[in-house]
Order: C-alpha cells, then sequence, then structure tokens
C-alpha cells in the first residue's frame, strides 16, 4: 500500500510547465523531502496534491484512493492535512481560537452560522490538546498577534495535527527561524508518531536531511534524482542543480 501515489502528473499554466509529468510514491509512516531550487514546481505540487489546482493530466491516489477529481474541501476528511509557506492565520483572535476554527473545518457545526465556539468543549479539549503537542498550551489564550513567529509556525502544525491526518503536507516549515526556533520545531516533527505520513517542502536542507527518510529532487518541474539522504547528496544531478556544477 502507498499512502500517496502520484502518477503522471502535470501542470502549466498558459505556456509555461510547471509540473511535467511527476510520478512519487510515499509509504505509510514515510518521511518523503521534497527539494529543489526556486521556481522547481514545488509548492505547485502540494496545491495539485491538496486540490487547490485541478492538473492537465494524471492522477493522484491517497491510501489506494483515487483522489484526482475530489474537491479540496473534501480531501481533509479524507485525512490530509497541510501548512503553507505563507502564514495564513487569524492574528486578532487567540492561539487556542485558531486552532479550534481548524477543527470546526471537519465539524457538521461548520454550517451554523450562529454556533458559539467557546461552548464546543469537545472542539476546545482537541484544540488544547494539540497545542500541548506542540508546546503552546501555556500561552493557548494569548491573541496571535502579540506571539513570535516561530510560536505562529507551531500554531500552523498544530492546526493540522488537530485533525487527526494520515498524510500531513508540510511546506518550508523552518522558513524565516531562528536557529533555536528550528531546533524546537525540529523536534516536535521528529517526535509526531509513524501513524502519520510526512511529506515536507524545505530549503534548509542542514536541518531537513536528518529527518528523511527519502527525498526527492525536483527542477523545473521535473522529479531529477529520487533516494536516500546519502543517494541523492552524492548524485552530480544535485550537485549541478543546487551548485551549477
Amino acid at each position: 500500500m502507498t499512502a500517496l501515489a502520484v502518477k503522471g502528473l502535470s501542470k502549466s499554466f498558459g505556456g509555461l510547465r510547471v509540473t511535467a509529468n511527476v510520478n512519487l510514491e510515499v509509504a505509510p509512516g514515510e518521511r518523503r523531502l521534497i527539494i529543489g531550487p526556486n521556481g522547481a514546481g514545488k509548492t505547485t505540487l502540494f496545491n495539485l496534491i491538496t486540490g487547490e489546482l485541478q492538473p492537465d493530466s494524471g492522477s493522484i491516489r491517497l491510501f489506494e484512493r483515487d483522489i484526482t477529481r475530489v474537491a479540496s474541501r473534501k480531501r481533509a476528511h479524507l485525512g490530509m492535512a497541510r501548512t503553507y509557506q505563507i502564514i495564513t492565520l487569524f492574528g486578532k483572535d487567540t492561539i487556542l481560537r485558531n486552532v479550534t476554527l481548524a477543527l470546526l473545518g471537519l465539524s457538521p457545526l461548520r454550517w451554523n452560522g450562529w454556533v458559539a465556539l467557546h461552548r464546543q468543549q469537545h472542539l476546545v479539549d482537541q484544540a488544547r490538546a494539540a497545542l500541548e503537542r506542540v508546546g503552546l498550551h501555556d500561552i493557548a489564550d494569548r491573541p496571535l498577534a502579540e506571539t513570535s513567529y516561530g510560536e505562529k509556525r507551531r500554531v500552523e502544525i498544530a492546526m493540522a495535527l488537530a485533525q487527526n491526518p494520515k498524510l500531513l503536507l508540510l511546506d518550508e516549515p523552518f522558513a524565516g527561524l531562528s536557529i533555536d526556533e528550528r531546533r524546537d520545531v525540529r523536534q516536535l516533527l521528529a517526535a509526531i508518531p509513524r501513524d502519520v505520513t510526512i511529506v515536507m517542502i524545505e530549503h534548509d536542507m542542514d536541518t531537513a536531511l536528518d529527518l528523511a527518510d527519502r527525498i526527492t529532487l525536483l527542477h523545473f518541474g521535473e522529479v531529477v534524482v529520487e533516494g536516500t539522504r546519502a543517494e541523492v547528496v552524492a548524485d552530480r544531478r544535485t550537485r549541478e542543480v543546487y551548485l551549477g556544477e
């Protein structure tokens, strides 16, 4: 069984081909790292997997289920969660409310415009449990605008983990973090149990390589190299893409 299987995935914007016949198989419980220079098509690949973009051709399977044409909002109900390269949170709300709102999106209560969110104790308890996992439970009631950039990154991860995903997609979770913040987020990700499959885009290879079981290198929308850390680092094409050798 595969957790995620992408076959022949292609996407163009006008005459610009951004994703070119990408094939990707990720095993359950695997930690897969997606690397590549700016413009390689990494985030576009994530947007195709999550359904925010529709492919021109190819297929996507989530735990053997074909989700190629499944609406983006429904993929979360099938066990998929993600974070974004650019943080998208509600700055005027508390940390706790941000995570509770993420849980509301999976609840039938989302259709009730009159619901008093703070009275939905089961959602609040789940949100607090998610914040405890990322080390933010002590500041759960703090307005998000009063938190550091690294704390906001952890809030995003808490929002994703609160949904109990089977597949977690992380788009540059270390971007913009200090050395200490990178250490904290790395420890957080390493502690996620293996019943959650993780696919991660990251530029900070020194931090991310230690987390990866396998690595996929994208360049101009194509898979150039794929393999273990040792195989990818040793491949001359990796040096060509990153160092211009």
